[in-house]
């Protein structure tokens, strides 16, 4: 059974595409969790038209904390063996769930599967070809604190690592950066862009952050001190 874990707020605008991309991809026993922070659109009048004729779609009320918060929460409720992250604004390539999982059945040390993306802007049109290239990805702990390369729209996790991960310490940067920092090296890039990771005028995250040299500098410092209290409590 796989997971995917989809966090929502006011995502009218390209959802319908989303969500048909994933539900085409999952077996029968699979299941797509949206949480809804709260949207004040069209967002869970489309997510209900989907949850009627699809029983595979579980429709939960996120904390209404902000998007760290939400993702937390969807991920605490996914039941699968491989948990995949999901925007709410991005299209899934074919084959995407079937090419994830084969990488953490091939390599069974693994806990993140990260594999690359096409950057599209709102018409669908492409405009990067690869994240990966761009923001020149590589792993470590040490890496993901001197710059971050994970994304979560192209990221699956193990549920081993979403024991350990969640609930998120408080004051992380972003999620993702936490998931991989946990991971260390048990990660596998897959070099094929998987995912159109779309970019808007109203995206939640950014590619590259535009924040000052001190809030990077204290973010990685809460993220160094979240991960040895973490790691400390587990001995």
């Amino acid at each position: 059974m796989n997971s995917v874990c989809m966090t929502t707020y006011n995502g009218e605008a390209y959802l319908k595409e989303q969500v048909a991309s994933i539900l085409c991809q999952l077996a029968p026993e699979d299941e797509l969790l949206i949480s809804d922070d709260g949207s004040t659109d069209h967002t869970n009048d489309i997510l209900r038209s989907f949850q009627e004729n699809d029983a595979r779609i579980v429709l939960l009320q996120g904390p209404k904390r902000g998007v760290i918060a939400n993702v937390n929460f969807v991920l605490a409720q996914a039941r699968g063996k491989y948990l995949f992250l999901a925007d709410q604004d991005d299209i899934w390539l074919p084959d995407r769930v079937k090419k994830m999982c084969r990488a953490f059945d091939e390599h069974p040390c693994v806990d993140v599967v990260l594999a690359d993306l096409a950057i599209i802007d709102e018409k669908g049109s492409i405009i990067e070809p690869s994240y990966f290239a761009l923001r020149q990805v590589k792993i470590g702990k040490w890496q993901t604190v001197r710059k971050n390369s994970f994304i979560g729209a192209g990221m699956a996790i193990t549920a081993r690592l979403r024991d350990e991960a969640v609930p998120f310490p408080k004051h992380i940067p972003m999620h993702d950066m936490w998931l991989g920092m946990l991971a260390n090296q048990n990660v596998y890039l897959l070099k094929e862009p998987l995912t159109y990771y779309r970019r808007h005028a109203t995206n939640v995250s950014e590619i590259a952050t535009t924040s000052s040299t001190m809030q990077k500098l204290s973010w990685r410092c809460q993220l160094l001190w979240a991960y040895v209290w973490r790691k400390s409590r587990k001995k």
